[in-house]
């Protein structure tokens, strides 16, 4: 792993004066939009990042670790976030977390202020990142730890499911039962996430199986319970003859349910449902929901054990596959 680049790197990049990339980092006033921009784009192109600790501490690096994930407003991150916290707890370390919203130019913004904090070491969802986002991580030389999914090249280490054989699994599940006309349903934030590759990898699957898929409709919102009540209906509506339909997660799978459940719609005799993630609240349900279980709170377990029992800051581009269950229930 190469060494982490230094203001001096910068500087020389950049052709100005080590004060003046100082200022620039440190937002002084008076700096004009063409020195700004100039030492911006080096510090990118190197995967700079600022380290606010160098003056004050002999050790580069804190007891903070990085958490990024997209959002706590759903129903998977938090249980994550919990597990990671309930291994850091039992060590000097703690985690300060950044939220994404699924845009990665906010999502490279978050990773370098986290980094110029010199952190311990940093876990971020997914195996996708901006090229920028990528170079800083390369370059922090600390753990850096990918969760969630393990479909891909980490930087570090990444720990998680399969995304493609878990969207394979349940290809299989629904024609397996005998459907064939089969419909999806996603929501915003698709791309390029994992859910993105789920539908790839499902879509891929059915027509191996020579049952392609009938209808998808991708929302225009963050999932939610309410998305996916009235992605629901808007699909049947289109594709009236829809034997089955799988969504991208749980949320909008119970909005799916609930729509069937007001409307008549018998579930699994005229309509199965199935989701993804194995939330707990679908088990409140009136009827158990088919989804893929994921091992959320142990996979943020996982990651951060995985972090403190790293004693070198070499990359080691491991791959722990944590596995799901499919758990075929009252629905399909």
């Amino acid at each position: 792993m190469s060494q982490r680049p230094t203001l001096r790197d910068v500087a020389r990049q950049s052709g100005v004066s080590e004060i003046s990339v100082s200022r620039v980092m440190r937002n002084a006033p008076n700096i004009s939009i063409k020195l700004r921009a100039r030492v911006e784009a080096a510090a990118r192109e190197l995967g700079y990042t600022p380290n606010r600790l160098a003056g004050g501490l002999k050790s580069q690096t804190s007891g903070l670790v990085a958490v990024v994930v997209p959002s706590m407003s759903n129903n998977v991150f938090p249980e994550v976030v919990d597990g990671i916290d309930r291994i850091l707890f039992l060590s000097s370390r703690r985690p300060v977390l950044g939220l994404t919203h699924y845009d990665s130019d906010r999502e490279e913004r978050i990773i370098r202020d986290l980094l110029s904090w010199s952190p311990s070491g940093i876990i971020l969802a997914g195996l996708e990142h901006s090229d920028g986002s990528r170079r800083m991580l390369e370059n922090a030389n600390i753990p850096v730890i990918e969760i969630m999914d393990i479909d891909g090249t980490p930087i570090d280490t990444a720990i998680g499911i399969s995304q493609h054989d878990a969207a394979r699994a349940m290809a299989d599940h629904l024609v397996d039962r005998g459907y064939r006309r089969i419909g999806y349903i996603g929501a915003w934030g698709e791309a390029p996430s994992r859910s993105l590759k789920r539908r790839l990898s499902f879509e891929e699957r059915l027509n191996e199986r020579d049952t392609p898929l009938v209808a998808r409709l991708i929302a225009p919102e963050a999932s939610s319970i309410s998305v996916g009540r009235a992605a629901c209906a808007q699909i049947l509506a289109d594709s009236a003859r829809l034997d089955a339909l799988f969504f991208a997660n749980d949320d909008l799978a119970v909005g799916g349910l609930l729509h069937c459940m007001v409307s008549g719609i018998e579930v699994p005799g005229q309509l199965a449902l199935a989701g993804f993630n194995g939330i707990d609240f679908i088990d409140a349900m009136p009827q158990q929901l088919t989804t893929i279980q994921t091992p959320r709170g142990k996979m943020g377990e996982a990651a951060a054990q995985a972090l403190i029992d790293r004693s070198s800051h070499e990359a080691r581009q491991s791959i722990v596959d944590l596995g799901f269950i499919l758990r075929a229930r009252d629905t399909t």
